[in-house]
């Protein structure tokens, strides 16, 4: 593994402030309170999503937000352009943003956009969010017509910004045709293993070997619902999924992808459950717990410590807890 990961952040002792931390999805309530989080949880990096439903008009808006918010907290935090910039948020002991879409519905049906959106920082992008788009199928869609003719031009325009392409809520077969289709490797940002767990949002064995087969990373998602006690999980059983992801996938293709929602109340959740954010229903979840051992941000050092209980090397730490993600990023973002 690259050197970089094994410098010291300063002012911590803990021994998963040796490592890059990287997350590959958050989607908790932007705020100072969150962001402090991030920092106590020795965080170096974050995808955060900034947008789920929005159009061209709100995500400009969303980004526009973030802006301000980097500017405002800019002794927590740094917008990461390029993996360099994760570097420099981890010598600086800041949290590196990265700005993440949920869906790709702010591109609207207008390509060009996708260079322009670039330009202002947005590095990860899903290419549809539970249901059907302009691109293809998610996969809670009734149907899964696959990746669509404009989503195969999305596709390669993505690639040619630099922009990794997501797949954690996509269909099975608009997700295959994407990862065919895609000049560069692609990823699950934050998935669970349906071998563990029966649900449509969680992917099978033979989805989790094609994606790192083709070079792509599976982030594992600690999402109760997904996990395979549900409420009842543990940070050993988030291990256990992460663990089987190893397994299929290799090591050198697993990382993180908790999918934290911290600050979100109920009724802030509801834009996640239903269709376009207020349309029919799609899931039911009831009450989430996250597992015990790892409930907040905070806690993500106890990550590493379970890690090491377990018997893990160091090297395959380095690798799951974020050096996995640095490798995809340089390889997509050329930087």
């Amino acid at each position: 593994m690259d050197g970089i990961l094994k410098t010291s952040m300063p002012g911590n002792d803990h021994p998963h402030h040796a490592y890059i931390a990287i997350d590959g999805l958050i989607v908790g309530k932007p705020g100072r309170s969150i962001f402090e989080a991030m920092h106590r949880g020795g965080l170096t990096a974050v995808n955060f999503t900034c947008c789920i439903w929005e159009g061209f008009t709100d995500s400009m808006r969303a980004i526009a937000q973030w802006k301000k918010w980097f500017k405002e907290n800019s002794d927590l935090l740094m917008q990461v352009y390029s993996t360099r910039d994760i570097e420099r948020a981890r010598e600086s002991n800041r949290v590196g943003v990265i700005l993440g879409w949920q869906n790709s519905s702010g591109f609207e049906d207008y390509l060009p956009y996708v260079p322009l959106f670039h330009e202002l920082g947005l590095r990860v992008v899903q290419m549809t969010y539970h249901t059907a788009n302009l691109s293809g199928s998610g996969c809670l869609e009734g149907h899964d017509g696959g990746l669509t003719d404009f989503g195969r031009e999305l596709v390669l325009e993505l690639n040619q910004a630099g922009i990794l392409i997501d797949l954690s809520h996509v269909g099975s077969k608009s997700s295959e045709q994407t990862i065919l289709h895609s000049s560069q490797p692609v990823a699950y940002t934050h998935c669970a293993p349906m071998a563990l767990k029966s649900h449509r949002r969680n992917k099978t064995d033979a989805e989790i070997r094609f994606m790192a087969e083709k070079g792509g990373v599976i982030g594992v998602t600690m999402f109760p619902p997904f996990l395979r006690r549900g409420n009842d999980s543990t940070i050993e059983d988030y291990l256990d999924a992460i663990e089987h992801v190893i397994h299929v996938a290799g090591e050198d293709h697993t990382a993180i992808g908790t999918d934290f929602t911290q600050g979100r109340g109920p009724r802030d959740m509801e834009i996640f459950l239903h269709d376009k954010g207020y349309a029919r229903r799609l899931l039911e979840i009831g009450e989430v717990i996250m597992p015990e051992g790892i409930r907040q941000i905070e806690d993500f050092p106890n990550l590493t410590t379970a890690m090491g209980k377990r018997g893990w090397s160091e090297p395959l730490i380095e690798k799951v807890i974020g050096g996995n993600w640095m490798r995809l990023f340089k390889e997509v973002w050329g930087a």
